[in-house]
């Protein structure tokens, strides 16, 4: 198959499935309304959205075109369909490239992330049976992962998944690396509860933005 067909087939397919997952969401409320019985009032819906979609509508946007240069065409619908992308999904689409060795915006890059992301949804969806499996025949193991050392070192995992994959970018390129951890820490301590989505795209627009100027310096 042909680049030019592959490409036109991903984004197909992928704004099909996109289209049915969003068509499941919405019809979880609208099952359970149907079954109760009760509809909201449209404008208690649109003053409650409101709130919400000020924030959350731009940092989609923004998620999109932070994420999609780094996931490929294949790896973007994938995770915006599965979810969880900034923990689980872009480290996994990109701990696989790295060992590929090849890039982001490559042919073998589209291929591979696509594949790192569908095995990784594929496996926490086995994780997740699994676990439901465990709950229901041994309720006690909630309160056993919910206490101790075994809940620090859940809380953990997020922390030690992007420090182990940030560091090897960071040594390798590390000059690029300097403005964006610079501009991120500053615009952390001064915006803490920033999203993550807008947290993403600033980083990425500063390492673009700087990386341009040490190549023009000739620092790079």
């Amino acid at each position: 198959m042909k680049k030019r067909e592959y490409m036109d087939s991903v984004h197909f397919y992928g704004r099909i499935w996109c289209l049915l997952a969003l068509a499941v969401f919405i019809m979880i409320p609208v099952a359970i309304c149907v079954h109760l019985g009760v509809w909201p009032e449209g404008k208690v819906v649109l003053k409650g959205l409101g709130s919400v979609a000020i924030l959350f509508y731009p940092t989609a946007v923004l998620e999109v075109i932070s994420y999609t240069p780094l996931l490929g065409a294949g790896g973007t619908y994938l995770s915006f369909i599965t979810g969880n992308i900034t923990n689980l999904k872009m480290p996994c689409a990109l701990n696989a490239m790295e060992n590929a060795k090849v890039r982001a915006n490559s042919e073998e890059g589209e291929v591979i992330s696509t594949i790192a992301i569908a095995t990784s949804a594929i496996v926490t969806t086995l994780v997740i049976a699994a676990f439901i499996l465990i709950f229901a025949f041994n309720p006690n193991f909630k309160t056993t992962i919910s206490e101790g050392a075994a809940a620090l070192a859940f809380r953990q995992i997020t922390y030690t998944i992007f420090g182990a994959i940030a560091a090897t970018y960071f040594v390798k390129h590390w000059k690029i690396a300097l403005f964006p951890i610079a501009a991120v820490s500053i615009l952390l301590v001064f915006a803490g509860t920033i999203q993550i989505g807008i947290l993403i795209f600033v980083g990425v627009a500063i390492s673009l933005a700087g990386a341009q100027v040490m190549y023009m310096l000739k620092w790079v």
